[in-house]
Parts: structure tokens; sequence; C-alpha cells
């Protein structure tokens, strides 16, 4: 009986060791790439047509989560080998790219992929949708830097101004999660981001234990069990019957993040990080593209052109990208007005299906244009 009573204590003491030596083991070795790659995807369930989003998983079968691994392991990019009869494209982008209240085929890679386009030597054209719902370049380019091992011939480049000032460069939330990536970016292409700002997280030796990561572990099983119910239905947005349209009407403000007019300081915008884009990319293409925008005409429109930007910033914006492009060699399309006003949806840059299609022609012109594209 006495020494039933010692044993307990001591069960429990070397309980608590093994788990904290686990612990310790789970961080020094940091097998969470390794597991982000594990996935019932593309093999067992069909693959994702987009990156892993969602703010209702229970009505869109899809989540918000951090591993990069996870997310690029359940979309069909990676379901098979680059075939020598693709001319694969990436298309990167905010949430109007990844298609915020859309279907799939209503995004702008599913109305580009039924055009049937072939590439100048005879390759079907097949463009993979790798936006993600958070409008920051920096974003874009560490999902560039992960996609870059998938083999790309083109990059088309969707971009709008609010993307580009850098106190948006870490505001992202899958950034913020993925800072590690953003300081290893940092040095190989000289960008000015500050990723050691106080508000910024500083991942530390518990984070990476398996308690520490159990909000990680737990989004990509999520993810793997929402993917029965994304291959049974294929839905993987939830769209509300009635949506809040982008206002109309305006505030007369001028300002834009602290600044006034006439003036758009080049060093308030991250064009260095659309160079290492560039630059990343190295050999293959990349189409910059400014996305098209909802213009107002209601109260105080003369001042603004929505509730994104004054109309001074814009304009300034627009001619700078021209400027900046033509200096430095980038092949770039200015498409802000590629979609009439009446097909934008609930903010400035949200296209309807109609808008979508609207917008993919223009960019198919300049696609036969500048690549000798054909139907």
């Amino acid at each position: 009986m006495n020494s039933d009573k010692i044993s307990l204590p001591r069960l429990l003491l070397k309980s608590f060791a093994l788990f904290a030596a686990l612990n310790l083991l789970f961080a020094f070795v940091n097998p969470m790439p390794a597991i982000g790659k594990v996935s019932l995807y593309n093999w067992l369930l069909p693959g994702r047509e987009r990156l892993p989003y969602g703010d209702d998983p229970a009505r869109s079968y899809n989540l918000n989560l951090y591993s990069l691994e996870a997310m690029f392991a359940s979309h069909q990019l990676v379901g098979a080998p680059k075939s020598a009869e693709e001319f694969r494209v990436f298309v990167m982008g905010d949430s109007s790219v990844w298609g915020f209240l859309l279907e799939n085929e209503d995004t702008l890679t599913g109305a580009l992929n039924q055009t049937g386009l072939q590439s100048a030597d005879g390759r079907e054209v097949v463009f993979y949708n790798l936006g993600h719902p958070t409008i920051s370049l920096t974003k874009d380019l560490m999902i560039l830097d992960y996609a870059m091992q998938y083999e790309p011939d083109l990059i088309i480049w969707p971009v709008t101004l609010e993307s580009f000032p850098f106190n948006k460069q870490t505001s992202s939330p899958i950034v913020q999660n993925n800072l590690d990536r953003i300081r290893n970016l940092i040095p190989r292409f000289n960008l000015a981001i500050d990723a050691s700002r106080s508000d910024l997280p500083e991942e530390n030796l518990f984070d990476r234990t398996l308690i520490g990561q159990r909000r990680n572990l737990a989004d990509i099983a999520r993810l793997q069990l929402y993917g029965f119910s994304w291959a049974a239905t294929g839905i993987d947005v939830f769209i509300p019957e009635e949506i809040e349209l982008r206002a109309t009407d305006l505030e007369a403000n001028e300002d834009y993040y602290g600044l006034l007019p006439p003036e758009l300081p080049q060093n308030f915008l991250a064009l260095d990080v659309l160079q290492a884009g560039i630059d990343m990319a190295g050999e293959t293409p990349v189409l910059i593209v400014n996305e098209p925008i909802f213009v107002s005409d209601g109260a105080n429109s003369a001042v603004r052109y929505n509730s994104f930007y004054p109309r001074w910033v814009y304009d300034a914006y627009r001619a700078l990208m021209q400027n900046e492009s033509s200096a430095r060699g980038w092949p770039y399309v200015d498409l802000w007005q590629a979609a009439v006003n009446t097909e934008f949806t609930n903010t400035p840059i949200h296209l309807t299906p109609q808008g979508t299609l609207e917008f993919a022609e223009a960019i198919i012109t300049e696609l036969a244009n500048r690549f000798d594209f054909q139907p």
C-alpha cells in the first residue's frame, strides 16, 4: 500500500519529464515543414483550386492557416508533375485574385483557363491561382518564393496601390506567422522592410514546441477533414445571399496613410519588393498588372475614386508605376479600368463574375500581344 502511494508521484514526475523532453525534441528538430507536406489532398482527395482561406469553415469547408507547406500540399499545383505539353502560369495577388465572393470557375484563373489558350510553341496554357486574401507585396513574394519549385513558365502579378505602402508589408497574418521566411528574404534581396519591429512577434523556443505549435497542428488536421466536404461538394467559399456593396458616397478626405497632396514619395512604396519578385523569377517572365478599381460617381467623388483611394494619390501612383516600369524594364500593363463600375461587389477591388471576365479578357489581349498566345 505504501509503495503504491510513492509510485504515483514518481509516475507523474516521469510523465512530466518525458513530456517536457518530447516538447524540447520537437522544438529542436522542427518537424513542422515535414508535417505540413503530409496531406490527403492530391491522392485520396482532389487538390484545391486555390490556397486555403476561409472565415467561416463550417459553411466554406475552408480555413485560414499559416503553414505554407500544408497550403501548397492541398493545392492542385502539386498534384501531378508538369508535363511537356503544359505552359504553366502562376497568378499571384490579393483577395481579388483569390476570388472573394466567387466560385472557382468565376475567379480570374477560372476565367483565364476557360479560354483554352495555347503558347507560341503550341503548349496548353494552364493558369494556377496563387492569390491570398490579404494585401501585401511581401506576402506575394513569400508565396512566390515557395512556389518557384513548381517551375512556372510565366508569372502574372496583379497589384494595386494598397499593396505597396511599407506599413502594409508585414501586416498580413500569414506574414506575421512566417517572419523567419521574411527575415531570410530581406538580406537575399536587400529589402528595406523592417521585420524587427516591436509589434511583430519574435518566435522563441516555446513557440516551436508541441504546445506552442498546437494551433498549427490542429489547423493542418482540420484542413484534411474539410477536404472530404470539399471533395463532395466543390464548395470552398461561402457566398451570402445579401452582399453589402462598396461605398459610393465618400468622405471629403484626401489623407492617405498620413500623406496629403500633391507628393507621393517614392520611398513610401515597397518598389524593392516588386523588383525582388522579378529577380526571384530569374529567366521566368513576370507580367505586373495594375488591377481594376471601382470609380465612384457619388458624393465627394471629385476628391476620392473610392473608399481606398483619394484621386491625387492614385493618379500619382499610376504615373509612378509607368515611370518605374519604363526605367527598370518591368513588363507592366495598367488595367485599372478593365471592368465597368457596376461589376464591383463589396470593396473597390472585388469583382463580380462578369467583371472578372472583363479583367481576364484584357489580360488575354495583353498575353496575345506580348507572348503570342493564341486561343
